[in-house]
């Protein structure tokens, strides 16, 4: 299979990043809440800041890019959140989901958050398992999802950092 690497993306790694986030949008539309369309209308200066303002991890494998992750400032001082959880569907139950909820755990932690939260749209229960596998627990809060996908549900969990 070669060696699984996680690595952060900086602002020059644009390109990347934005051919990582189409894919993930056009493979799994239901379970975000912009779409491919609204990422493709993005320039590159858009794509930089948002390097520049969260942190985002790269899952490759073998020269291929499989999976992608970020973490957030939450709406509270002392909070992150998980976002972007994507990874390619050949690549589903090979650990490398774990990784880069590991790699988004790790920032949180070194960033100094005391929790950590993420929403999973309603009816993902393989993200819901691996989240669980994680320490998260649902809270209990569910709203809609955000953009175009309004008439979705998503649930929050949430775990302490550290």
């Amino acid at each position: 299979m070669g060696e699984l690497v996680i690595r952060r993306l900086a602002a020059a790694d644009w390109a990347a990043f934005r051919a990582v986030r189409l894919a993930a949008l056009t493979d799994a539309p239901e379970a975000f809440g912009s779409t491919a369309g609204d990422a493709q209308k993005l320039d590159e200066a858009e794509w930089r800041r948002r390097l520049e303002q969260r942190a985002v991890f790269l899952a490759e494998l073998a020269a291929q890019r499989v999976g992608l992750a970020a973490g957030i400032r939450g709406d509270q001082p002392d909070e992150a959140e998980l976002v972007s959880m994507w990874v390619a569907p050949r690549w589903r139950g090979h650990g490398v989901g774990d990784r880069l909820a590991e790699a988004v755990l790790a920032w949180a932690a070194g960033e100094g958050f005391a929790t950590i939260h993420l929403w999973v749209a309603n009816g993902n229960a393989r993200a819901e398992r691996l989240y669980a596998g994680h320490g998260f627990i649902p809270t209990g809060r569910v709203q809609p999802m955000e953009g175009e996908r309004v008439d979705r549900l998503e649930f929050e969990m949430r775990r302490g950092v550290g």
